[in-house]
């Protein structure tokens, strides 16, 4: 006798085939484009692009196949990739109502609900609204101390385990922490970990490191057409009961981190909803004076009118995009800097003596931090050529101008591309933070000193449609990082901490490959494989 289960797969794997079917048989107007050949029927280029060799790939196509591209995406897709200024900022702030990121949003409002990276349109917009105080510099400002608190406990642990003389440290996973730590204190009052040991204790900690590896790469990829369908079938049971049915040991854990993650975001709520409506006056008048995101937003939400009220569901669920929005990407960025630095060392030494210097007087205000001019060239510029994040996806159905021709398979020239509808589109990140035509012939090298000096001409008449410095690193127009200052202030207060107290070099012995996994990390290469971590040698900096 057939089972239900067996019923909804057989029916999922025939609509998958017909869809398959279809894409391979229809011609499409991006036929024209130049881009590499498919390396997969079920994958296309997308295993290419997110495997771990994934840099290198990319820097490939790029440089071949131009500013403008067709891949081959899942199952005979068809995907749209570009970083031609103009194109982006027609995609991100010209016709945004029109490139609503269907798919990304769509696994995301599965995985993490409806928080602002899962949901479209109107929804997003009131979300935004009511969130965009808490990002404000005014709130930035009020962070500094508990940043400084976060950012001392680490400093003294490491101090700690060098008193003996200097040490190899895996940076990347005390920087993961701290990050995490960082988030959890000033996103919702709440410690996940003391920084004082070795590994994570917190149960929500443990999950929220296994998201990202579990639900990132092609995995996630393959699934994106799926996920808006998923959505739209209101059948809550029957889609729980599906997923634990399925017999794939990562659809299990997936599940099991998602839960975690869930549970500690709804008990987080209802602790500070019921402080927030408390009789007790002190314990109502304590709620009224935390600084940290998640209270803010409460009270605001509290005081919004009907319209623009979020419901209790969409306030709980704010915490696990804000981990997962915030954690890894700084951990990776960070990561980034002290390994360029460690090499660096005329940079390094360059940088600890303007921080240094701007210390005599104490730890650094929130505008003595923003204004080190050689502290702030190091993170863009760190930011400009290694985006922790490289390919976010957005579904349109429009006419895309370029600013500058291609020439199509046909050998015609193209001045813009017609998209149709349901196009999953690519922007590389790096192709548009390195592109030779804005940056110079030097966009490959790492250089801060760039910063300091007039940037190229070419670059300042592009109009990139980036928040940040000209750098499409955090995106732009309506889906732009909410959190880029948060994310920036981060950097450097841990940047300003660590540099005052040690010297960073070299690990001997130690092969680092950066893997693009949804967010890069970094891998340390070993006869048996690779793993996670970012070993490098350190020292204690004489008075």
């Amino acid at each position: 006798m057939i089972s239900f289960l067996e019923v909804i797969l057989v029916s999922a794997i025939s609509w998958i085939g017909w869809e398959a079917l279809k894409r391979f048989v229809l011609t499409s107007s991006l036929d024209n484009l130049p881009g590499p050949p498919s390396t997969s029927i079920f994958h296309g280029n997308i295993r290419d692009l997110l495997s771990y060799d994934g840099w290198d790939y990319q820097r490939h196509i790029l440089d071949t196949y131009g500013r403008a591209q067709k891949l081959a995406g899942t199952l005979g897709s068809r995907v749209f990739l570009t970083h031609d200024p103009k194109a982006l900022y027609h995609i991100l702030v010209k016709d945004q109502q029109f490139y609503e990121p269907i798919g990304f949003t769509g696994r995301n409002k599965v995985y993490l609900g409806e928080g602002l990276l899962g949901v479209l349109g109107e929804q997003h917009k009131k979300q935004r609204k009511l969130m965009n105080p808490v990002f404000s510099i005014k709130h930035m400002r009020e962070l500094i101390p508990l940043f400084y608190e976060v950012t001392e406990r680490l400093c003294s642990t490491l101090k700690t385990q060098l008193h003996n003389g200097r040490q190899v440290v895996d940076m990347h996973g005390w920087l993961t922490r701290t990050a995490l730590e960082l988030i959890g204190q000033s996103g919702m009052d709440c410690s996940f970990d003391s920084l004082g040991g070795e590994g994570y204790h917190h149960p929500c900690a443990k999950a929220i490191k296994q998201f990202l590896p579990l639900a990132s790469g092609s995995f996630g990829f393959v699934l994106n057409p799926f996920f808006p369908y998923v959505n739209n079938w209101n059948f809550p049971r029957l889609k729980r009961f599906i997923v634990e049915h399925t017999p794939f040991e990562r659809v299990q854990n997936l599940k099991h981190v998602v839960d975690v993650m869930y549970n500690n975001s709804r008990g987080i709520i209802e602790k500070k909803k019921s402080a927030l409506e408390s009789n007790d006056k002190a314990v109502a008048a304590e709620m009224m004076e935390k600084k940290d995101i998640i209270t803010i937003l409460m009270r605001a939400n509290l005081e919004a009118g009907k319209d623009n009220r979020l419901t209790d569901e969409e306030v709980f669920l704010k915490i696990s995009t804000f981990i997962f929005a915030a954690m890894d990407t700084t951990s990776s960025a960070l990561a980034r800097v002290f390994q360029i630095l460690s090499t660096e060392m005329d940079a390094q030494d360059r940088l600890r003596k303007e921080i240094r210097d701007a210390q005599r007087d104490g730890q650094l205000t929130y505008d003595q931090l923003v204004s080190l001019p050689y502290l702030d060239a190091v993170c863009r510029e760190t930011l400009r050529l290694f985006p922790p994040v490289n390919y976010p996806g957005v579904r349109i159905d429009s006419v895309v101008p370029l600013s500058k021709p291609i020439i199509g398979k046909n050998g015609e020239e193209i001045r813009e591309i017609i998209i149709p509808k349901g196009t999953n589109i690519m922007i590389p990140i790096t192709g548009s933070n390195t592109d030779p035509d804005l940056w110079g012939a030097d966009a490959l090298e790492w250089k801060p000193e760039r910063w300091l000096s007039a940037l190229p001409k070419p670059l300042e008449e592009a109009r990139l449609p980036g928040i940040y410095s000209h750098l499409m690193t955090f995106l732009g127009g309506s889906r732009a990082c909410i959190g880029f200052k948060f994310s920036q202030l981060e950097m450097k207060v841990v940047m300003a901490v660590l540099l005052s107290s040690f010297k960073f070099e070299v690990a001997p012995e130690h092969k680092i490959i950066w893997k693009m996994t949804g967010v890069s990390a970094p891998y340390v290469e070993q006869v048996d494989g690779t793993h996670q971590a970012l070993p490098i040698l350190m020292s204690l900096v004489s008075e």
